[in-house]
């Protein structure tokens, strides 16, 4: 089957990375309860709309630092481990939250979100290290597509339960599930004697922020992700508001974020393979400039067409960013502190899951039309920032070459700043 085939696509994913992505798509079918969760907490646990507010923010701050922490605990623990431990915990939590008091949800949904988290970076560090420097970018787009196809399933099913059942039955489903899909991790992971299972810690390595001030690019990078993810999730929390000051009901809305979905689902696989040997920081500063244009659309009017526009944009934006990304921050990390780069990648690309809604949600209320002009902006900064940042200084650094013995390190070939193929001339196919 040619390289153009969906066969073709996934050819250099190693069969590791593939069952993962198997078992991401599971997680994303059953992991439906935080969509309903404010539904769930104004509804039948009572709550207003204030007192639910406050405690979905603190589940979301929860999530933020698993995804800021788990990688840690991969390094120091192994990679394996941590996914298991964050997937049994978040598991038995969500079992048991319909049967909790509401004051003991306050400790509770942190600490489920917080476990979610870190299976979230320790998958990531699982995927980054099962395969080679420079052909990474389409394991991490098969595994965010599996992820993105869960997520389509997930939430219509999760409404129907819902509506035939009761609300108690997403979280009982929810744990369940994440409990087999720790079982399932345990069964194709092997428990020991591999890079996912060995802990990678080093006493007498350089610590995070020496590394991290050796690769200049990548602080710039995560900082840049930083800010367009807070302008991405506005999509989530002002657009529906802006849209509906408009005229359009929540139907247009909804189709919107199908739009999104069903874009992401046929174009990023063959766009990660197309792209694979472009440099990763041209790719992701495109990508970035691509999500403000989106954004940018909206300044002259809220018609239904600069609506679609704005959303195929910023949907293409996301396409070229996020995957080589994620891949650039892994091709970079030493191998000592694979899991703590991911997760501070995993970290900043969740972060405006908390910043956005309290940020947009404010400037839209004091100053609506400068809403959209400045998430234009401080995106289309980012896309600059990254793409001049590949003219930073990398490390050297020594590898053995693809099937080369790990005792006699070959010393990196001397390449272009920006180029993140981690090798001269083409990457192999696949």
């Amino acid at each position: 089957m040619g390289t153009g085939t969906g066969t073709g696509m996934v050819r250099g994913v190693p069969r590791t990375v593939r069952l993962l992505a198997l078992g991401s798509f599971f997680n994303g079918v059953v992991s439906f309860t935080f969509v309903y969760l404010f539904v769930y907490l104004t509804g039948p646990r009572g709550l207003s709309v204030a007192q639910a507010g406050v405690l979905s923010g603190i589940g979301g701050l929860g999530i933020v630092a698993g995804n800021f922490t788990g990688g840690g605990f991969g390094d120091r623990y192994g990679h394996r481990r941590a996914l298991l431990t964050g997937a049994c915990v978040s598991g038995i939590v969500l079992l048991s939250l319909p049967l909790l008091p509401l004051p003991a949800l306050y400790c509770v949904l942190p600490l489920a979100e917080y476990a979610t988290g870190v299976v979230r970076a320790a998958n990531a560090a699982l995927v980054a290290v099962s395969v080679p420097e420079g052909r990474r970018r389409q394991s991490f787009a098969l595994t965010r597509f599996a992820g993105n196809g869960g997520f389509a399933v997930g939430p219509p099913l999760g409404a129907l339960i819902a509506a035939r059942f009761s609300y108690d039955w997403l979280f009982v489903i929810d744990g369940i599930g994440t409990l087999l899909y720790a079982a399932y991790a345990a069964r194709i992971l092997p428990a020991r004697g591999t890079a996912h299972s060995r802990p990678v810690h080093r006493p007498d390595a350089p610590g995070l922020w020496s590394e991290l001030r050796a690769r200049p690019a990548v602080p710039v990078l995560l900082a840049a992700i930083v800010c367009v993810d807070l302008v991405y999730r506005q999509q989530y929390s002002t657009l529906p508001v802006f849209l509906a000051d408009h005229g359009h009901g929540t139907q247009f809305y909804g189709w919107l974020i199908a739009v999104n979905g069903g874009v992401i689902l046929c174009l990023e696989l063959p766009a990660a393979h197309a792209l694979r040997d472009r440099a990763p920081l041209a790719v992701v500063g495109t990508g970035l400039l691509l999500v403000g244009t989106g954004y940018a659309v909206l300044i002259p009017g809220a018609g239904a067409l600069f609506a679609v526009l704005m959303m195929v944009s910023l949907t293409l934006g996301e396409i070229l960013y996020k995957t080589p990304a994620t891949a650039y921050v892994a091709d970079q990390a030493p191998a000592h502190a694979q899991g703590r780069f991911q997760s501070l990648y995993a970290g900043a690309s969740i972060s405006g899951q908390v910043l956005a809604p309290p940020l947009g949600g404010a400037l839209y209320t004091t100053v609506p039309a400068l809403l959209w002009p400045a998430c234009a902006v401080l995106a289309c900064g980012a896309g600059v920032a990254v793409l001049a940042a590949r003219r930073l200084r990398e490390p050297p650094r020594t590898r053995p070459p693809y099937g080369g013995h790990r005792g006699a390190p070959v010393r990196r070939p001397v390449r272009r700043p920006e180029d993140g193929t981690g090798w001269p001339g083409r990457a192999p196919a696949g």
